[in-house]
């Protein structure tokens, strides 16, 4: 007997083999049908796959992510079967699951694919699915894989082969189909119910511009029709919310060629918005006791092998900017750390007067090529709303919760409100790629799991995603569309402080070195607005909008008291404007409409008597008249219960 541990702590003795399948069958008829897969020690299996010593295991279904992987993963498989079926002597490369859905690189010789042929597929693959065909795992020696692809004359998978060991090789097949794959597979092709080829695109072989070109195609599948039902709405829906659409419609943003591809310009009304949300940020930051910096958009390249960004990012850099003196060459700035580093060193310094919080809105520069470009998400030159704290050993956890809870704050006066903290540590087989001492590691690492830990924060473990000089904790949102987006990073860091040889003097009067807390709960704010923009659809909270009012008069002659409402708001400092143009009213009221104005304020004869405005809200229709400064009142406490003041 083998001792299995669930997740919830109980402990249960099933015979060695037995499989995840037999384990959810144990605990219930309904887990058993609906088991993708199981998390094993820490990996993904197959459901069917014996487990022949004690093991914590963790059933997976379609509601848990990695459970989507394998049905994923095994629905690239599917559409395999299914080209193959309709074009013999297509060749494979890989196939990876995505976050949503899958794709397939394929090699269709002299054939051509496109959205003509997604029909045909679909309707194949789901033929194929209703065969409820067993994913079967098979391990296999290198020699004998080599002459299987071989013999079939694919020259990608022989290419893979290449570089994996003899002993860890393993084929998946299903109906007439077989791939080299470590899986993780689903039971059998029987659940996918649902099938959408999405696009078709073209992609090097491993990434290799020298290499051939294949076909890239991405599908998506679900376990009911239902779902993919609901999926194609709201990919309609978030086509509607796109950033770069409403970030032109709204007057936002805008790109130019001349300034250069992934530059963006800010327009005032957007630059409106980006200030609102600084300030909103620096008052946060004012009372949580930080003190303001500004840096340079350039530094020596001298800065930047001192702290190790050279060696890790300089492919992703700019060409140096040389100077006519020979030798000399500066980088614009990929970051803002080392600078703050600088900033420390200016000055002795006491353990009485750590930690030491600095605050920038400082812009960034990183080289995306162009194909990577991507509205405000994916830019050249970003603004983040970057922090360094420079504290004592034993405060990182209580500065690292009060981080914490500034992002929280933030992401609560933004209406952020699903969200999950994912811890990134090291990947432990391949700790060459990073820098520092294994101990220092894993102090960092217990102080972010302990901290989360307390504050309560729904967490996920990820090897491997930690930055190359410390672990962090990135915060992952999920949007009004169920997407999901890195939002604020908090980042512990051991490493720069020994490269930058900061001091301060201890209470016994020696010298230590301080630990290094990397924060930004926006991240970048270009991506922050555009994230923002499609989960409220362009509605933004009503503190940062950039117009909080339109003042709309009903004729030419309710334009002095139109202005003088508009000055009396500007005093208060609510943000708007007068609509004079010579258009009625109606057509003045469906513009604001348009425009997402919160507040429309429709002045005539009886307003202009009773000084007093008519208050229609974006989205809710007529609220009625109210005084000038009854509306002033009602704008004020909206603002108020917003921002928790």
């Amino acid at each position: 007997m083998i001792n299995i541990t669930l997740p919830d702590g109980s402990v249960r003795q099933y015979p060695k083999g037995v499989t995840s399948y037999e384990i959810a069958s144990s605990i219930s008829e309904g887990l058993a049908r609906n088991v993708l897969a199981a998390k094993v020690n820490d990996t993904v299996w197959d459901s069917t796959r014996p487990i022949t010593e004690d093991a914590t295991v963790q059933l997976l279904t379609w509601n848990d992510d990695l459970g989507k992987n394998a049905f994923w993963h095994s629905s690239a498989h599917l559409l395999a079967e299914a080209l193959e079926d309709l074009y013999p002597g297509v060749k494979f490369g890989i196939g990876p699951p995505v976050e949503n859905g899958f794709y397939y690189d394929v090699d269709l010789g002299d054939r051509t694919f496109s959205q003509d042929d997604f029909a045909k597929v679909e309707q194949k693959m789901l033929e194929l699915a209703r065969n409820k065909s067993e994913f079967k795992r098979r391990e296999v020696s290198k020699a004998e894989a080599t002459a299987y692809f071989t013999e079939k004359g694919d020259e990608y998978k022989l290419d893979l082969i290449k570089d994996l060991e003899d002993g860890s090789i393993t084929f998946y097949e299903q109906g007439n189909f077989t791939d080299l794959c470590r899986g993780p597979h689903i039971p059998n092709t029987g659940f996918i119910k649902a099938a959408k080829l999405m696009n078709v695109a073209g992609a090097y072989w491993r990434g290799d511009e020298s290499k051939k070109q294949l076909t890239r195609i991405y599908g998506v599948t679900f376990p009911k029709q239902k779902e993919l039902t609901e999926y194609l709405e709201r990919l309609e829906e978030a086509k509607k919310r796109d950033h770069r659409k409403l970030g032109k419609e709204l007057e936002l943003f805008a790109f130019s060629e001349k300034v250069g591809m992934g530059l963006p310009l800010w327009l005032p009304k957007g630059t409106l918005l980006r200030e609102r949300l600084e300030q909103f940020m620096r008052k946060a930051q004012v009372r949580a006791g930080y003190q303001p910096v500004v840096t340079p958009h350039i530094g020596s390249k001298e800065l930047y092998v001192t702290s190790g960004h050279y060696e890790k990012y300089g492919a992703d850099s700019f060409q140096p900017i040389r100077t006519p003196n020979e030798g000399e060459e500066f980088f614009l700035k990929p970051m803002n750390c080392p600078h703050h580093c600088e900033i420390y060193k200016t000055r002795p310094r006491s353990y009485k007067e750590l930690p030491v919080r600095l605050a920038e809105f400082g812009t960034v520069y990183r080289y995306e090529q162009s194909g990577e470009l991507h509205g405000l998400t994916r830019v050249r030159g970003f603004t983040q709303d970057d922090a360094h704290i420079f504290c004592r050993p034993d405060q990182v956890k209580e500065e690292f919760m009060k981080v914490i809870d500034l992002v929280l704050y933030v992401f609560s006066a933004l209406g952020f409100e699903d969200y999950t903290a994912q811890i990134s540590l090291r990947d432990p087989e391949n700790k060459a790629k990073y820098i520092g001492s294994d101990e220092l590691w894993e102090k960092a690492e217990s102080a972010i799991i302990e901290a989360a830990a307390e504050k309560g924060l729904r967490t996920v473990t990820e090897l491997g995603e930690a930055a190359f000089y410390g672990p962090k904790l990135d915060f992952m949102v999920r949007d009004a569309l169920g997407r999901k987006w890195q939002l604020g990073t908090i980042q512990v860091d051991y490493n720069l402080p020994e490269r930058f040889q900061l001091e301060y003097i201890g209470a016994d009067n020696a010298k230590h070195r301080p630990v290094m807390i990397h924060r930004a709960p926006f991240g970048s704010l270009e991506r922050f607005v555009a994230v923002l923009i499609e989960h409220c659809g362009g509605n933004f909270p009503l503190w940062l909008s950039p117009e909080q009012f339109a003042i709309l008069p009903i004729s030419e002659k309710y334009q002095d008291f139109a202005q003088q409402v508009y000055d009396r708001l500007a005093e208060m400092d609510i943000r708007g404007f007068v609509d004079n143009r010579d258009e009625k009213i109606g057509r003045k009221i469906r513009d604001a409409e348009v425009k997402k104005v919160p507040y429309m304020l429709i002045v005539g004869e009886k307003e202009q008597e009773d000084n007093a405005v008519s208050v229609r809200r974006h989205g809710e229709g007529d609220l009625g008249s109210m005084a000038v400064d009854a509306f002033i009142h009602l704008f004020q406490s909206k603002i108020a219960e917003m921002l928790n003041n």
